[in-house]
């Protein structure tokens, strides 16, 4: 996996699990469970590898979206990878001693994250997102946002330099970083410039809880 080539995994349904490690090379590891196996078929598995880009899918046929067959995807990647897609339907992304570039949405289901830092997009439309042991690096970038669901920030370190935002539409803000905060009827917003302003962690919710937690 050189620098600059990209990784993109799409699923319907199943589990997609990121971890990253200090080797250069990719592992893939996909298990797929259906009724019976003539239906693993409704579940194909097509892995392309070009120079530019690595491509994982686990799509169901026919845009068909039955839970009963499923594609659970485990990538164990160089920790500073670029990701730049994780699509997921239905069920769960979990992300693990990432440090690089990630884009990841899933629609039904949570996003969970534990010793992770870089440049993390994580959108979840029903489902919570929570980043536990999380860190802001000086080029970084912490964007976490749930329609329907929590978004929980942990991190590993209070940062000296940052801009915080969040915004819960419906819901609260909890933070131990002291915040600027409006929080009359309507939408509840904090945010706090710390050091040089930069770099960025920016939280939403439509209807939800944002929490963030530091020592």
């Amino acid at each position: 996996m050189p620098p600059g080539k990209t990784l993109s995994i799409d699923v319907t349904i199943g589990t997609v699990r990121i971890d990253g490690w200090d080797r250069p090379d990719v592992e893939i590891t996909i298990e797929r469970r259906a009724p019976d196996r003539a239906q693993l078929a409704r579940v194909p598995i097509a892995i392309e590898d070009t120079a530019a880009r690595l491509s994982v899918r686990a799509v169901q046929t026919e845009n068909t979206t039955d839970p009963a067959c499923r594609a659970d995807v485990t990538v164990r990647v160089p920790r500073m990878a670029l990701i730049d897609r994780v699509q997921v339907l239905e069920g769960r992304i979990a992300i693990e001693g990432f440090t690089g570039t990630l884009t990841a949405d899933i629609r039904r289901g949570p996003i969970d994250g534990k010793s992770v830092s870089g440049t993390l997009r994580l959108e979840a439309g029903i489902g919570s997102v929570t980043l536990t042991d999380a860190r802001l690096l000086g080029n970084g970038l912490l964007r976490l946002r749930s329609f329907n669901g929590d978004v929980r920030l942990s991190l590993a370190a209070r940062p000296a330099d940052a801009r915080i935002m969040a915004l819960a539409l419906n819901g609260h803000v909890k933070s131990d970083i002291p915040l600027t905060r409006r929080e009359t009827w309507g939408p509840r917003w904090g945010e706090a410039t710390i050091g040089k302003g930069e770099p960025v962690i920016s939280l939403d919710v439509v209807t939800g809880l944002i929490e963030i937690k530091a020592p």
